[in-house]
């Protein structure tokens, strides 16, 4: 699991957050919601190592981040992914080589060996070999989602972070990448972490809700409480999910 303990960070002086403190429990699916601006992707990269904390521990099972030594660290980091909000492809390299990126940097793979996995991951996220010469220019918005989706399991983490996955993606995309989400977890065994704020994708794969405030945690339990929260914008977040 990932267990977050008191962490703080702060940017020119504002708190961004203050001393949270939760867990990600392994093999589910966690969500992590509030209002913009109020710390959910600095949480996220935070836990993973991009942001360090001004305060408090992360530990990556049973691992501290901030003690962890250069190489622990790396360990540490690839068995994480994250599929950014704005997919973060790279515009001058084809499907080929943005989804084999990964294995071309961090191993001494063979081409075919590479090209073949590529195939295979994006078999698991509906798309077709057919695209691997296109450039992500060629490719709609959902599907590019979706290629940078292919590389963040490529290389076969055991956390992934999904920052954003619906947004800007029209309701039918938006419901394939939910479904993707929720068969990615379950056929790769993976613990997931999604950040969003659009309702139908809380609904749809939350296990474990957390909710930010203001830097701090107003809720932290199974959906199926969330309702009953006593905190007025956890309620007011509860009434647009059920």
């Amino acid at each position: 699991m990932i267990e977050i303990k008191g962490i703080s960070v702060s940017f020119d002086d504002k708190v961004v957050l203050d001393r949270v403190s939760c867990r990600i429990e392994k093999g589910k699916i966690s969500t992590i919601i509030g209002k913009s601006g109020t710390g959910k992707s600095v949480l996220m990269k935070t836990s993973i190592g991009l942001l360090q904390p001004s305060e408090g521990d992360i530990l990556i099972d049973g691992v501290s981040m901030i003690t962890a030594t250069k190489k622990e660290k790396f360990l540490l980091k690839k068995k994480m992914a994250m599929l950014f909000q704005s997919s973060a492809l790279f515009d001058s390299m084809t499907i080929l080589q943005n989804v084999g990126f990964p294995l071309w940097e961090h191993t001494d793979l063979p081409f075919e060996v590479i090209k073949d996995k590529v195939v295979s991951v994006l078999g698991l996220v509906n798309l077709s070999e057919n695209i691997l010469d296109l450039y992500p220019s060629d490719l709609s918005g959902g599907m590019r989602k979706r290629v940078a989706l292919a590389r963040a399991i490529i290389s076969e983490p055991k956390y992934m972070i999904y920052d954003e996955p619906t947004t800007g993606l029209d309701p039918l995309t938006a419901d394939e990448i939910i479904k993707l989400i929720n068969a990615l977890h379950r056929d790769l065994s993976m613990t997931s972490i999604v950040i969003t704020h659009d309702p139908e994708c809380i609904k749809m794969v939350t296990q474990n809700l957390i909710m930010l405030e203001q830097g701090n945690i107003i809720y932290d339990d199974v959906l199926q409480n969330f309702s009953a929260c006593s905190h007025q914008t956890a309620k007011d977040f509860a009434r647009h999910i059920f």
